[in-house]
Parts: C-alpha cells; structure tokens; sequence
C-alpha cells in the first residue's frame, strides 16, 4: 500500500437496523438484500419495517449480484476514504431483483461504463480483512 494512502475505515454497525447479516455475508462474498416476505419483493437500503407492508416479517435473502447501470458518475473531488482512489466511478445499479444499490465501479476500464451495462458484483478490499460489495461491467 502506498504510504501516502490513509487505509480505509469499515462502516460502523446501525443502531437502528440490524446490518450485521449484509456484513457478514460480504465477508463470505456473498450479496444480501432485505426481504419482505409478506409482499415477496427485495428492499434496500435496510430497514427495521418493510417498505410495502410495514410489519417487520424481513429476512436477508442472497441475490445473484447481477443488474444494469442506471445511471452513473466519477467522483474526482477529494474526500475522506478517497485518497488514492480518484477518479472512482461510482453508479447506482438496478439489480436484477429489483433494487437500486449505490457502488463504486471498479475492475473497468472508465470507457464501458454507461448507462443499460450489465454489471456484477465485484469485492472492494477495504482493509486487508474486510471487503465492501462493488460493481464490475461484464457481457450480457
């Protein structure tokens, strides 16, 4: 790591909301969204009630990691965690399941990301033992 480069600092726990089972799961690198079983759909970003039915019948259901880009940025103005990493594209991506998840882009050359590509989970190594779910473009 270059010496220049702070390391980056892990998300803290939600007080509000049981996060520990997407952590958990990203350091399996496994993908896991929040599931309303009364209405059957995903939700994300994690909440303590379901968004459709507001009861908390939630459960954590891994997703394939697979979507499109929905739209799409480059982050080039410097800020905490950044060091290092600018220009980072970042988008929001429409997983096949339905949600939308904010992520950098990484493992891709700057000029294949556009809006419709079809992206996959990718892991972001944050510190040495802890990874955070990314995107990469891939075919089809």
């Amino acid at each position: 790591m270059n010496a220049d480069v702070k390391p980056r600092t892990p998300p803290k726990p939600n007080v509000y909301v049981n996060t520990a089972p997407f952590w958990e799961a990203a350091q399996q690198r496994r993908l896991v969204i929040q599931y309303c079983c009364d209405a059957g759909k995903f939700q994300h970003y994690p909440r303590p009630v379901s968004i459709f039915t507001g009861r908390r019948n939630l459960e954590w259901r891994e997703v394939s990691g697979r979507g499109v880009i929905y739209a799409h940025t480059v982050i080039r103005i410097p800020g905490p965690g950044l060091e290092g990493r600018l220009p980072l594209p970042a988008a929001t991506v429409e997983l096949d399941e339905g949600v939308r998840f904010i992520a950098n882009i990484i493992e891709t050359d700057p000029a294949r990301i556009a809006i419709g590509a079809r992206v996959a989970v990718a892991w972001d190594p944050i510190t040495d033992d802890f990874v955070y779910p990314a995107f990469k473009v891939v075919e089809g």
